[in-house]
């Protein structure tokens, strides 16, 4: 793909996504990272001592200097999740496309609005699920949409993990006392990437109906023992995530139950080399009974990448985007009233 020599920005550094993304970044010779901004200048001394990833970078003063550069046409919004939607809103009022790290922030009709202004302007303001590149859930969605499973009546998700207490003095955000500043906890800052793979096979949803425990009693605020269930007209959606887990991204699964047969990522779903399909008959090339299904492994940084590319292309009308604003804005609505 020729990424035309396009001049990016970058906001915020505090997103457990940001340092890797930031390592990509680098690795595309044909884009120019014009700069970070980072509002917290002890943070930012920190990854300029710390983290290779963002030394040698230029690091900007203050929000304005990055904004009014009429050049850099693309900025991502790396921040933490409770500072990134002012962030992603002064990206676009400054006339910016938006690559935005996952979830929308707290605040549903702000994000309602930043959508609305990024149509207003011809802006493209794309969400940075991960897994909308993952070969595994394109595959399942492939099957699901063209009816090869059936009538979907049940979809389970889990997305555990390990968290540490808090973050002391390292550069490590991802903690359970930055999660605590969302009600949801561990469900909001982890189930978004579930239920944007749900609606997006399923739809919206009827009933949402969520269930927040404090089980380690390690930061009482934070809510890290939750189930989601999303109701719709002829299925049921459960999404299980603690943050607790030993060994947590080999327990990871994404299970689709149909009709006509069950599709199953199993774990870890991340970098599996395969998937297991049970059909009740011969069909597709697949036999009746259990099929091993084949994927390529992809890592991190290849999700990563094709994200970019994908926002890339888009801006530069060579594709349409991946997801559409009424799905973005499905997405959060329904992370919200979960979590």
């Amino acid at each position: 793909m020729i990424l035309n020599n396009i001049k990016i920005g970058f906001w915020g550094t505090k997103h457990a996504h940001a340092s890797d993304k930031m390592q990509m970044l680098r690795q595309i010779n044909s884009i120019e990272i014009a700069g970070v901004y980072e509002p917290d200048n002890k943070q930012r001394q920190r990854l300029q001592e710390q983290n290779p990833n963002f030394q040698g970078l230029n690091f900007y003063n203050h929000a304005e200097d990055m904004l009014s550069d009429i050049n850099i046409i693309a900025t991502a919004s790396e921040g933490l999740s409770c500072e990134s939607l002012n962030h992603t809103e002064a990206i676009i009022r400054a006339g910016k496309h938006c690559w935005y790290d996952k979830p929308a922030g707290d605040n549903f009709h702000q994000f309602q609005k930043i959508i609305a202004l990024a149509q207003k302007l011809n802006l493209h303001l794309q969400m940075s699920y991960m897994f909308r590149f993952h070969n595994g859930f394109n595959k399942i969605a492939e099957w699901v949409h063209s009816g090869f499973l059936g009538t979907i009546f049940s979809i389970r998700a889990n997305m555990s993990v390990f968290l540490p207490a808090e973050r002391g003095t390292s550069l490590n955000y991802n903690t359970r006392d930055t999660i605590a500043w969302h009600r949801g906890g561990i469900l909001y800052d982890l189930g978004c990437h579930m239920i944007d793979q749900i609606c997006w096979l399923l739809g919206r949803p009827q009933k949402v109906t969520s269930f927040l425990r404090n089980d380690s009693k390690i930061i009482s605020e934070c809510h890290d023992n939750t189930l989601g269930v999303l109701e719709f007209s002829n299925a049921m959606a459960i999404i299980d995530i603690a943050a607790m887990v030993v060994s947590h991204k080999q327990t990871r699964r994404f299970e689709v139950y149909g009709s006509k047969g069950s599709a199953i990522l199993i774990e870890p779903y991340e970098t599996t080399s395969c998937m297991h399909l049970y059909l009740n008959e011969t069909i597709g090339g697949y036999h009746k009974g259990l099929n091993i299904v084949p994927l390529s492994i992809q890592t991190r940084a290849d999700l990563y990448k094709l994200d970019f590319e994908s926002f890339i292309a888009t801006i530069c009308n060579q594709a349409p985007p991946i997801r559409s604003p009424e799905h973005e804005l499905l997405v959060q609505e329904t992370l919200l009233k979960l979590a």
